[in-house]
């Protein structure tokens, strides 16, 4: 099993890179940190890359970068995937905070990209919501319970939470989730998300989307999975993105429960298969506005 640990950052084509770079660093708060006519990197403000963006026809997601333990041996990582049956091979220069990966597809055709070692690049200054780091990323998927089974066996994941048997939640580390997989009648990403320090960071990036005339089209609210505070707005290729603070963190595996907040129902709070679909989306908060996508073109 190859230990991951954290989402290093997640690589989309899309058809206006300029309108893309101009989104990401005056409202969400990025930093480029390398810039090529077809591609750019794009960092947090405290120095961590978040967002691999490429040239392409169409909108689409094409790749996830996690860290695996800096101790970890990728030759043997390799080896376990070679007898898994899933072919991938060694690749350098994956972006600026990344010289070496080793690269395979997921069941769901995602490029991986796993990483040892990164490169922390220096602090910038605070620009638009700011978020302090990207947190998670959701699909779209044929089959969840596919996906559960690949990155749990292959890639340590452990399950903190399923809607149903049809949208799970998995973790690589203290957080909630860091992928999620809803089954559904495509393959796309469905969301994506950046950490915010606190509920009146949330507020403050509200308000900055105001002043850019986003369009928030779902919060503020309190999800039962996970009970993170989140907004959600689109990017100009109508990407779903995520602000939220507050995810419940599970900072001993061994007690198996995550860190008692005052708004958990459940004392101690397990995880576990919701059934109250209702309870599992909204602890608090508005329902979604229309606007929020259930379905679109495949990406």
């Amino acid at each position: 099993m190859i230990p991951v640990r954290r989402l290093g950052h997640i690589t989309f084509e899309t058809p206006d890179i300029e309108k893309q770079i101009d989104h990401y660093t005056k409202i969400v708060g990025l930093t480029v940190t390398t810039q090529e006519k077809d591609r750019a990197v794009l960092a947090t403000y405290l120095g961590e890359e978040a967002l691999v963006l490429e040239r392409g026809s169409r909108e689409r997601t094409t790749a996830v970068a996690f860290q695996v333990d800096a101790d970890f041996d990728m030759g043997r990582g390799r080896k376990e995937l070679q007898d898994r049956g899933i072919q991938s091979e060694s690749r350098n220069n994956i972006s600026g905070g990344v010289e070496h990966a080793t690269v395979f597809n997921d069941p769901n055709g995602t490029r991986i990209e796993l990483f040892s070692e990164s490169k922390l690049l220096s602090p910038s200054d605070r620009i638009g919501a700011a978020p302090i780091k990207i947190g998670h990323v959701a699909f779209v998927v044929h089959d969840a319970k596919q996906m559960v089974d690949f990155y749990t066996t292959v890639l340590g994941f452990r399950v903190s939470d399923w809607a149903g048997d049809f949208f799970a939640f998995l973790r690589c580390g203290p957080d909630h989730h860091t992928v999620n997989f809803l089954t559904g009648g495509e393959q796309r990403m469905h969301h994506f998300a950046f950490e915010l320090k606190d509920w009146a960071h949330v507020q403050s990036a509200c308000d900055h989307l105001g002043q850019k005339d986003v369009r928030i089209i779902w919060g503020p609210g309190r999800h039962g999975i996970g009970h993170n505070i989140f907004v959600y707005h689109f990017d100009p290729d109508r990407r779903v993105v995520e602000f939220y603070t507050e995810l419940d963190q599970m900072k001993n595996e061994t007690l198996g429960y995550f860190e008692p907040r005052p708004w958990h129902k459940d004392r101690p709070q397990r995880p576990k298969v919701w059934t109250d679909f209702e309870a599992a989306r909204l602890t608090w908060g508005p329902p979604p506005t229309p606007e929020y996508p259930t379905k679109k073109k495949a990406s």
